[in-house]
């Protein structure tokens, strides 16, 4: 991999977003009106109950930005792929000497970048309106956030491959894809709260032992190094299975021409 390479890539995105107020405002904007929507939600909750749900704030505030780490590492680098599929770029990229390693490093660097900058923007927003400081859960956030952008990583690679596959008429999977596992992992609610059936599928996503983690570090301070082990393995084997799938679908893209077809649609 030639790092030189990964890094013109990654200033040709920091460019596009920087010449577009648009772009720049998106960053922000879906994910503060979340924080306010959920923030507020909440604290009216609390008052519901009279203090009989103090932790409540924490936990749903806490799921709603780590979700938010998730969801923008995936779409990191779904939205790059397709932002050079709609300029039509992708052939550019592709005859140049670039690698497909070197061209989802370089989107998976970016998203790392708007993922950075959206978390710094919430966490101070928490603290201002909620008095909710992220970094009260300490140690414990490092593993959690490895974790959650290792996911979005492979979530992201998923879906690029079936872009490729299928065309722009898989586009919507760009956004959707996060959303069909959330109502599974454990988010906003611990596993409990599902059916027996439901709890299998649950178990079987890495981010359900972040969430469930989050929750036990901010209910007693404990960090479960069961949940960080189950989760770390479970990302590997979706890593491997995005990477195996990846290169599988860029093969047949090319073997069929699909690359040519993709940009002219």
């Amino acid at each position: 991999m030639n790092l030189r390479r990964v890094g013109i890539l990654v200033l040709r995105y920091v460019f596009v977003y920087r010449r577009s107020v648009i772009r720049l405002v998106e960053v922000w904007f879906w994910p503060t009106m979340e924080l306010l929507l959920w923030g507020y939600v909440t604290l009216f909750l609390q008052r519901v109950g009279e203090g009989a749900v103090p932790r409540l704030v924490m936990f749903l505030i806490g799921a709603m930005i780590l979700w938010d780490v998730l969801y923008r590492a995936q779409q990191g680098i779904t939205l790059s792929f397709l932002e050079d599929v709609w300029v039509r770029n992708l052939l550019n990229i592709f005859c140049a000497p670039v690698r497909l390693s070197e061209y989802i490093a370089a989107t998976f660097l970016f998203g790392l970048v708007r993922v950075g900058v959206t978390l710094v923007s919430l966490a101070a927003l928490a603290w201002a309106l909620y008095r909710f400081d992220l970094f009260e859960m300490g140690f414990a956030l490092i593993p959690f956030m490895a974790n959650l952008l290792i996911l979005g990583l492979a979530l992201g690679i998923i879906t690029t491959a079936i872009i490729l596959r299928f065309g722009q008429a898989a586009e919507a999977l760009a956004w959707a894809v996060p959303f069909l596992i959330q109502p599974f992992a454990a988010v906003f609610y611990p596993v409990s709260v599902l059916p027996p059936s439901l709890q299998a599928i649950a178990r079987a996503i890495p981010c359900t032992y972040v969430f469930e983690g989050m929750r036990e570090v901010l209910r007693s301070g404990t960090f479960r190094w069961d949940h960080f082990g189950w989760a770390l393995g479970l990302n590997v084997l979706y890593l491997a299975f995005g990477i195996w799938l990846l290169v599988r679908m860029f093969d047949l893209a090319r073997e069929r021409g699909l690359l040519g077809r993709l940009t002219m649609q």
